[in-house]
Formats: structure tokens, sequence, C-alpha cells
């Protein structure tokens, strides 16, 4: 058996250090890699734990460090942190954390995902559009889709670019993205005949996978997570057991 480590790590992203937090069985390989992309909470104890969770189902794992930009010794509020973010700048630091991956001797560069949660959701919207390097992408909640941060098309505006398959969680309760935003990411995904496949949980509302958060409901973090793994596991892996992989 394999046994699994965690690590920092880090990339250069417009001439700053940006950190990334890793997990890789210690052994085999080459192995299909997960960016993991954290929402305005930062790379808080969720993320970092679901880097390892999908490192023990036997991928690589990496959760950049989105607000790195602000320094080390920055002690600004989240809200105040996430406010500063610009798109480009977000798409250049997403592409870093894939780039380690690409670049990684024991990752095969040709089975990439990327998987986010809140602003991070969104952001796995805006990168299936932004990237040709991703096979799959499975947005958890995305806020804020139909909006810009900064200058520029939103994720929605770019929906068209779309590459890669996508698979989205809502909660039937949540505000944004609400399920109004949802029947829209969906019909427009339709009107460019884009692979996805949306599911809602009832009871639950915004962060509904997110332990720390009061938001945390189990009954929908444990319907959803299954539908993510076997959705990473169709686009990343393939289905050996029925006759040699896609």
């Amino acid at each position: 058996r394999s046994i699994m480590a965690s690590t920092w790590e880090s990339v250069q992203v417009d001439g700053n250090k940006m950190r990334l937090y890793g997990s890789l069985a210690e052994s085999g390989g080459p192995v299909p890699g997960i960016v993991v992309v954290h929402g305005q909470s930062g790379l808080e104890n969720f993320i970092k734990d679901t880097t390892q969770m999908l490192a023990l189902q036997g991928y690589a794992t990496v959760a950049p460090n989105l607000y790195h930009r602000d320094g080390e010794d920055c002690k600004d509020e989240n809200p105040v942190r996430k406010a500063r973010l610009r798109d480009p700048s977000i798409i250049k630091d997403i592409e870093g954390a894939i780039g380690f991956l690409k670049n990684h001797p024991r990752v095969n560069a040709r089975k990439l995902g990327i998987v986010g949660f809140c602003m991070g959701g969104r952001i796995v919207y805006l990168m299936s559009a932004a990237s040709k390097d991703l096979t799959a992408g499975v947005m958890f909640y995305g806020s804020s889709t139909m909006v810009p941060f900064g200058e520029g098309p939103t994720p929605f505006d770019r929906t068209r670019e779309i590459h890669c398959a996508i698979q989205g969680h809502f909660g039937a309760n949540d505000q944004n993205p609400s399920p109004d935003d949802m029947r829209k990411l969906d019909a427009e995904l339709n009107r460019y005949g884009k692979v996805h496949e949306f599911h809602t949980y009832a009871g639950a509302a915004h962060a509904f996978c997110n332990t720390g958060s009061a938001n945390y409901r189990p009954h929908a973090a444990a319907l959803s997570w299954p539908k993510a793994m076997e959705f990473f596991s169709r686009h990343l892996v393939g289905n050996v057991s029925a006759g040699g992989a896609n």
C-alpha cells in the first residue's frame, strides 16, 4: 500500500512565490492530477483535507494560495482579500498550479482536472474556458459566475470557450448561485452543446460541503462527493473494468 504525503510547494507567478499545498501517494504513477481551488476563506483546513482525500483516491493534487500577492504578513480579512482578486491574475495562478502538475514526473499531464468551492467553483467555470489543459471540472456552488473580477468577460460570458466536461453541485436554498443562476448556466451550456451535469440538493444552502462552515450539511456532502469522484474517475481515469480506458 502506498502512503500519502502532503507538502508545501511553490511556483513563480508574476515574479511572486505562490504557495501550493500538495498531496500525493508516495509511490506509483503516473496518476491524474487535480487542482483544488479555495473559496473566500482561503487555504483553510477543509481545502487541505480535500487534497488529501483526493490523493487517497489515487490523484496528485495541489491547492494554490490565490492570496499570495498580498504577501505573507497580510492581516486583512478574507472578504477584503477576495475583493482584490482579478480574473487575469487568477487565470495565471491556476495556470501555475496546472503547470506544476503537468511538469511533475508522477503526473499524467494529459489527465488533469479541477475542483473548486464557492469562489473556487466560479474559477472552475472560468478555467474550463481559459485553459486547454483540463479534461474535467467539478464546481461546488460556484458564486458570481455572471460577475467579472476586474476588467474583462465574466466566466458566464466565456461559456462558448469551455472545452472540458463540467459537473455542478448546487444547494436548493443557496442565494449565490441561486437556483435561477443554475438554470441560466445550464441553458447556456446546453446552447453551446457543452458536456455537463448539474445536481441540486434539498435542504442545503451555500458551502454545504465545507466542513467548518455553519452551512455544512452532511446529507448533501454525502450525496455529492461520490458523484464528484465518479465524474473524475470517468473523465480522468476511464473505466478500465469495462474493457480499456477511454
